[in-house]
């Protein structure tokens, strides 16, 4: 091509032969030059050049490529002549630009004047529906690519198999896989890549493999997705292996590749190998890298971890993005940890990362599992289009808090609002109505699951019914229950049955509940403990006695109680009769002056709730020194008059902390906020929200 021409302005064009004239369009489509492409198209008009299907074809090209449909479909329209060409030009265009209605509109008008569709064609509408979900139209495609005799051409039939694989039709997608009669590296990453997304994760190892093993050479797209498989099932070893042969494939240099070994490796929980792809590998440290990188730690629990890492990331100067903050903020919800989560709210305000839905609902969620109810209200409203995240963190929220009508009332709002539940709508919607003691509406929304809105109840919700029933005594029919279930009841179920064996004093069905849960886990004492504190209730001491002795015995592990309060930037932790803290003095102190303060208020220690044998001092004495009062002493002598306590405990809060808690918001004059294991409990002047339900 001459360049002197292609450089020369359109004043000094001299008009060569069509062929040139399309090289140049080319060219501009390529480099994305839309000016330039513009200019020369309007020259030509200018001075009348004749602008053939040919010429018109590759505008249509150079426009889509570009960006700028409306210059494409303007030009569409106004050819005198159009062929498959044509019309394949304008279903890819719309494709590519995430039109994709107007893709398939395209190549039905197309179907309509009697074009017989190409494989691009196919491989454009295949994608259009594997992006809207529209699986019968593309089950129409296939059936029309199988009779033109291109079904089993290579690109079509790694759309296809993309496109089952997208709406969740692994089983068409592998029937396509395998009738194929020859496979290249873009079918066998639609499958692998299928298999993933559909969470498939072994047989997107197994396809991995297999592709080795038959020799397909792998890119960087195959060796991320089965990493992202790896991470996912936890298969570091496997992951080891990949990372191997991505060091001698030569792969490594590539950040996505780089970012998806970091992802595996903290998925798999060895952040040590997660850490030092970014500390070693160039070109590593960017906020995806980052970002997996923080969220292992979130999954280990290592909420310091996680934000000594955010800190690191923002020394480095890289901004966080959304799933930044999404997972930083799942671990102040976790751990509620209310300091960090506040302050990281206000960097979520500083990026505008406060309109994402997914940041939104978790906002709406840390401040409920951080006690401020009012606070995830508040953000919730601040949603303009709530998504069902957002309405299953309020709902979340409500039931947390034991505030079943609340929870109701949301979910009523949410199906107003033509929002679909899930199953974890349900969950929530359950709980809170266990908590509430809303036995009839908790039976009615879990008879409706399946029937009005399509989502078959799974163990959880069995276990939710267990526990509604349960708790409003109703044994006889929660044993029916169970025994009317298509599978058995999973610890939390068995759990909650013999929870509430031992507040209703049904030794019968609580012996039947803890031999239930210690098949499911013998290392876990928990049952034993419940069933020895219902024998004690009912003064069976020998069997206390028995059972004591058959914990210390055997392999079990009790799990330790213990309450944590945030004062400042520090978080205190105390176990029961703890005499560990700094300022243990002024702690037990304040505790003495408490109990002399709510027994005058008229508290009577529940000596009975200690399943031993013992003088009833000693057990008031027990009672008094559990974990949860000792952090609300020292929260009384730490913080400032008429701020409102909040109180973490890893156990249920036990009968007589309950009671005593009461009588301690009334004689302080403060607000006191327990989360247990199991709910909120919000207590002030002399009462609880929970209404004593619970």
């Amino acid at each position: 091509m001459n360049i002197q021409w292609v450089r020369a302005p359109l004043s000094r064009y001299k008009l060569r032969d069509t062929a040139t004239l399309a090289h140049l369009i080319q060219t501009y489509a390529k480099a994305s030059d839309l000016s330039k492409g513009k200019e020369l198209h309007a020259h030509l008009l200018r001075v009348g050049y004749p602008l053939c299907t040919f010429l018109n074809n590759h505008l249509l090209n150079m426009y889509s490529k570009c960006g700028d449909l409306g210059y494409a479909v303007n030009l569409f329209d106004t050819m005198p002549h159009r062929n498959i060409v044509s019309w394949t030009a304008m279903v890819t265009a719309f494709s590519q630009n995430l039109r994709f209605t107007e893709a398939l509109e395209t190549f039905c008008k197309m179907r309509l004047v009697g074009e017989f569709p190409t494989q691009f064609a196919f491989s454009s509408v295949l994608r259009a529906c594997a992006s809207l979900g529209f699986i019968e139209f593309g089950k129409q495609m296939h059936c029309l690519a199988l009779k033109s005799g291109l079904g089993y051409e290579l690109f079509v039939g790694s759309n296809l198999a993309d496109m089952y694989s997208k709406c969740r039709e692994i089983y068409y997608a592998c029937k396509v896989f395998e009738e194929m009669p020859c496979k290249d590296e873009v079918l066998w990453t639609s499958m692998i890549d299928g298999y993933a997304k559909n969470g498939d994760f072994e047989d997107a190892l197994l396809a991995y493999k297999k592709m080795i093993s038959d020799g397909v050479v792998v890119d960087e797209h195959v060796l991320c997705t089965t990493l992202s498989a790896c991470g996912a099932l936890k298969a570091c070893n496997f992951g080891k292996s990949l990372h191997s042969s991505i060091v001698k494939l030569g792969f490594e240099p590539k950040t996505s590749v780089q970012n998806a070994l970091t992802d595996m490796y903290s998925k798999s929980g060895d952040m040590d190998s997660a850490s030092d792809v970014i500390r070693i590998v160039s070109g590593c440290k960017n906020v995806v890298s980052y970002t997996a990188l923080i969220d292992g730690y979130v999954e280990m629990d290592q909420t310091e971890k996680a934000i000594s890492i955010f800190v690191e990331l923002r020394r480095l100067g890289i901004e966080p993005n959304e799933f930044t903050f999404s997972s930083l903020m799942k671990a102040c919800a976790n751990q509620a940890a209310l300091e960090q989560g506040t302050q990281l709210h206000a960097q979520v305000l500083k990026f505008n990362f406060d309109v994402d839905p997914f940041v939104a609902s978790i906002l709406v969620d840390m401040y409920g599992k951080c006690g401020l109810l009012e606070y995830s209200v508040q953000v919730f409203d601040g949603i303009e289009n709530p998504t069902d995240v957002a309405w299953n963190s309020l709902v979340s929220v409500y039931a947390q808090h034991g505030l079943g009508i609340k929870a109701i009332e949301a979910f009523d709002r949410m199906i107003h609002r033509e929002v679909r539940p899930n199953a974890i709508t349900f969950v929530s919607l359950l709980t809170g109505c266990s908590h509430a003691g809303l036995m009839k509406e908790g039976l009615n929304y879990f008879n409706s699951m399946e029937k009005v809105f399509g989502v078959v109840p799974r163990g959880e919700h069995y276990s939710c019914v267990i526990d509604l029933l349960g708790r409003a005594g109703k044994l006889k029919e929660a044993e029916d229950f169970i025994n009317s279930m298509p599978f058995e009841p999973n610890a939390f179920g068995w759990c909650s049955f013999l929870g509430a064996c031992k507040n209703h004093g049904d030794k019968e069905r609580g012996k039947l509940a803890a031999d239930k849960l210690r098949k499911l886990e013998p290392e876990n004492s928990g049952a034993s403990v419940l069933l020895s504190n219902l024998y004690a209730k009912e003064r069976l001491w020998e069997d206390v006695r028995s059972l004591r002795q058959m914990i210390r015995n055997s392999n079990m592990k009790k799990l330790p109680g213990y309450s944590w309060v945030d004062i400042g930037n520090k978080t205190h932790i105390f176990g029961a009769e703890d005499w560990s803290h700094p300022q243990k003095k002024d702690i037990y102190e304040k505790l003495d002056s408490i109990l002399d303060e709510i027994k005058n208020a008229g508290y009577v220690p529940q000596t009975e709730l200690i399943p031993i044998e013992m003088d009833d001092s000693l057990k008031e004495k027990r009672l008094h020194h559990h974990s949860e009062r000792i952090a609300i002493a020292f929260s009384l002598i730490s913080m400032p008059i008429g701020k409102p306590i909040i109180v973490k405990k890893n156990l249920r809060v036990c009968l007589d902390c309950h009671s005593a808690i009461k009588y301690i918001s009334k004689v302080a004059g403060r607000k006191i906020i327990v989360r247990d294991n199991s709910r909120f409990h919000h207590f002030s002047d002399g009462l609880c929200s929970c209404g004593e339900y619970w």
